[in-house]
């Protein structure tokens, strides 16, 4: 594994565990009426299907990151739309998640109105579902889950644009899914102290530092070949 990927793989779950109190807005009133659907059943197989839940949710996004990250290696290549640009757009959707993790900007957010009208296509699927009484049910819906707007996730996927390959952009996808599983399995007094720790100014401060230094030292990287 190259030293690159490794730093995006990094930055992947970082972003997604930083992000995930997003997550908590956007999907945790989905987790909690979930919680409600499912059976009465004791807490090691409600866990066991809130799992399954993430896992599907986790597929769905490697596999749209395999997608976009053979899409932008072939199909935009072969457009004449060259790496570089592809890099810098990466460079400037990190830059973006940085001023969202910082909540100076959430210029993201504009991005879950364009997943909106898919969505409404998927969201009758994942109803049918319900009630979510064994785990087979359990994935589908998290398969299907994956598909809800969300602007950190659409512009994880811009950025897997620049991966390079298919494998490289699932696995981004992949790391960004895990960061965000801690958030989403948390419960009472976890879930809570979790949500505290991340909103914590400095925390966030840092985070969003390191974050956009991460996003000017990739902009660098594509624009080091031109300038020099």
């Amino acid at each position: 594994m190259s030293p690159e990927l490794t730093l995006n793989l990094l930055a992947a779950l970082s972003i997604g565990f930083l992000g995930s109190s997003h997550c908590l807005v956007m999907c945790g009133g989905i987790a909690s009426a979930l919680q409600l659907a499912m059976p009465q059943l004791n807490l090691l197989q409600q866990l066991k299907l809130q799992f399954m839940l993430s896992l599907g949710r986790i597929t769905t996004y490697s596999l749209l990151g395999a997608l976009t990250g053979a899409f932008g290696a072939t199909v935009l290549v072969k457009l004449g739309i060259s790496f570089f640009w592809l890099k810098l757009l990466a460079g400037m959707l990190l830059l973006l998640m940085a001023f969202y993790v910082a909540r100076l900007w959430f210029a993201l957010t504009l991005f879950e109105k364009l997943g909106a009208v898919l969505w409404r296509k998927i969201q009758p699927l994942a109803k049918a579902l319900l009630p979510l009484d064994r785990s087979s049910k359990a994935l589908a819906y998290g398969l299907c889950w994956g598909f809800l707007p969300c602007g950190l996730v659409y512009s994880s996927l811009g950025w897997s644009l620049a991966s390079g390959s298919a494998w490289q952009g699932a696995m981004l996808m992949l790391a960004f899914g895990l960061g965000t599983l801690p958030a989403m399995l948390a419960v009472g007094s976890f879930a809570r102290q979790l949500s505290q720790f991340k909103n914590n100014k400095w925390v966030r401060t840092s985070a969003a530092f390191l974050l956009a230094l991460y996003a000017l030292y990739t902009i660098a990287i594509a624009l080091a070949p031109r300038l020099f």
